[in-house]
């Protein structure tokens, strides 16, 4: 059996890697064009623009993820029973649900592969690509942090320790230094407002200023600070959740919650990377009639079609899905998980004809 599970194991990984590399190199080369747009702007040059692309690749392959699992496991499948492989195994005892079973082992190491590139390498390696972005066509002279955003204006160092939903910033400390370098005011505001001439009003204040005989603490409830950053600048820096790993989006989403701000695409965007493991294994199974039910006979290039075909519905039935559970404000569980339940009852169908 450890030998049967071996054999069909190579087949399906070559199958997966052959698919990956011709999807990832369509994929990444359409992003590379896209990326193109912005080469030229503030320090923004081509070879950002090719670091940004591998810096990315991880991403991209978990959201390949499923139509690689769907088309790679219909290549290996097909190879075997276009050589007769799979019916000799049938004619020597193995039934196709045990082969089956062999194909979903080796499925599920290519989902826990997944599953280590999103919860451990993808994330910080896409953030890195958004700040390098961010930074290089925006021109903010910026850094990001663990304790938010900072950036140089001048003479002064600006923290921004959060942006809340509408792009407003929260809980932001100013630096001023005089010129000698040394800290002469220390602001600190709970939020600001941005008006359209980019005048920051920031809201309860206590500003302390430091002079050589003492220290001065006052308290205002507003007070006005020009030439920060514009709202086109701030939305810049604001990392998209699908950027953040899923404990970071958990925790995220938890805390605009705590605090009465809308969380509905954090949440949104947590349930796809909670389902990815199930639409993936959806996928392997939706393969598995192609070989042994009603598609056996066709050629490899039909069945890579109609595979294809599923995929790309599979696909845009989950973005259509998302769109409309946030239009509805229907809970992200139910908009994630009906289009995976739906292939399986699918191939759950399928499968009983075999």
């Amino acid at each position: 059996m450890k030998t049967l599970d071996r054999y069909i194991g190579i087949h399906l990984g070559n199958g997966f890697v052959l698919v990956l590399l011709i999807l990832l190199s369509i994929f990444s080369f359409l992003a590379f064009v896209e990326a193109l747009d912005d080469v030229g702007v503030g320090q923004y040059q081509l070879g950002d623009a090719c670091l940004a692309i591998l810096l990315t690749l991880p991403r991209r392959i978990i959201d390949l993820a499923p139509i690689t699992a769907l088309l790679g496991s219909l290549i290996a499948l097909g190879r075997l029973a276009n050589g007769a492989e799979l019916l000799a195994m049938q004619a020597c005892g193995m039934s196709a649900t045990r082969i089956s079973l062999s194909v979903l082992k080796t499925g599920s190491l290519f989902i826990l592969a997944v599953l280590i590139l999103e919860f451990g390498i993808a994330p910080p390696l896409e953030q890195l690509a958004q700040s390098r972005h961010s930074v290089l066509t925006s021109g903010i002279d910026s850094l990001r942090t663990e304790q938010g955003f900072w950036f140089r204006n001048g003479r002064s160092f600006i923290n921004i320790g959060r942006i809340k939903h509408g792009g407003v910033p929260a809980d932001i400390d100013i630096y001023e230094l005089d010129e000698r370098g040394h800290l002469q005011t220390f602001t600190q505001a709970r939020e600001a407002k941005i008006q359209r001439d980019n005048e920051w009003v920031l809201m309860d204040i206590t500003q302390t200023s430091i002079n050589q005989d003492d220290i001065t603490i006052q308290r205002y409830p507003t007070t006005i600070q020009d030439n920060l950053l514009t709202p086109e600048q701030i939305s810049l820096l604001v990392l998209p959740p699908e950027s953040l790993s899923p404990l970071d989006l958990y925790q995220y989403a938890h805390y605009l919650k705590e605090h009465g701000q809308n969380a509905d695409r954090h949440d949104l965007a947590l349930w796809k990377k909670a389902s990815m493991p199930a639409a993936t294994g959806a996928m392997i199974v939706m393969a598995i009639p192609f070989v042994f039910g009603p598609l056996r006979a066709v050629s490899a290039g039909w069945r890579m079609m109609v595979g294809a075909m599923l995929g790309i519905a599979f696909h845009l039935s989950n973005q259509i899905a998302g769109n409309i559970g946030l239009l509805f404000e229907l809970h992200p569980a139910i908009t994630t998980m009906l289009p995976i339940a739906a292939v399986l009852a699918i191939a759950v169908a399928l499968l009983r004809e075999i």
